[in-house]
């Protein structure tokens, strides 16, 4: 049984449909990619997977139970994270408060027995955990935002473009803590404009165009697609 899936997603704003008809799954402790040009419906799937946007047609199964109905909060509390592009931690806040503000939900003992674990999966944010957000570099922040998401000890995370305007070594690192966040158990959705990065730590990927999966398959399928090579990434 996949831990998250969606059968037949379709979902928009008002009457302007932008996903029709999303067939999606992932499993435990997998990384999977959605790749896609702008404007392919990647975001607004994403939205109606976290619960912003209602779906008007289909189903969303978490660990087998439908939860369309349940608030983004709700599903929060079921083990979905989502880490946004922008605006993904609080700057004003210590490294450690912001960690504080990620396990708010948590007992004073799980919210120890968190910091712990994100501070051994994240050693740089230990030494800072002083330290202001928005004194970081982009990528320091990047991976707060993941440690931040991580607190409660999530199933799956949603991360949307998490190499963007990063440097290639900062960029690198952010990968490299995905594979390691994976390695816990915790499954990954990755939604990235840079495609090679995205299935170079992906298992699986779906390649969406006008709203609607256009190819699925492994990485290594999507990098030998002729088609899909030749349309997404640059031949």
């Amino acid at each position: 049984m996949p831990l998250f899936e969606t059968r037949s997603l379709h979902c928009g704003y008002g009457r302007n449909e932008i996903c029709h008809g999303i067939d999606f799954h992932i499993g435990r402790g997998e990384i999977v990619a959605i790749l896609g040009p702008n404007g392919c419906g990647k975001s607004t799937f994403v939205k109606a997977a976290l619960g912003y946007l209602k779906a008007t047609i289909g189903s969303i199964l978490f660990q087998g139970q439908e939860v369309q109905n349940r608030s983004p909060t709700k599903r929060v509390s079921l083990g979905i994270g989502y880490i946004p592009q922008l605006l993904n931690t609080f700057r004003p806040l210590s490294v450690e408060e912001n960690l504080d503000m990620g396990g708010i939900s948590l007992s004073r003992q799980d919210l120890a027995i968190g910091k712990e674990r994100v501070f051994d999966l994240f050693p740089i944010l230990k030494e800072r955990r002083s330290q202001l957000a928005g004194s970081l570099s982009g990528g320091e922040r990047q991976l707060l935002a993941t440690a931040r998401a991580m607190m409660p000890n999530p199933k799956l995370l949603f991360l949307d473009e998490p190499s963007a305007g990063l440097s290639p070594r900062m960029a690198d690192e952010v990968t490299d803590h995905i594979r390691a966040v994976a390695a816990t158990g915790t499954a990954a959705v990755v939604v990235e404009q840079d495609v090679h990065r995205a299935l170079s730590i992906s298992q699986r990927g779906y390649v969406f165009v006008t709203g609607q999966v256009d190819f699925e398959g492994t990485a290594d399928s999507i990098l030998a697609n002729e088609r899909i090579r030749g349309a997404f990434l640059g031949g």
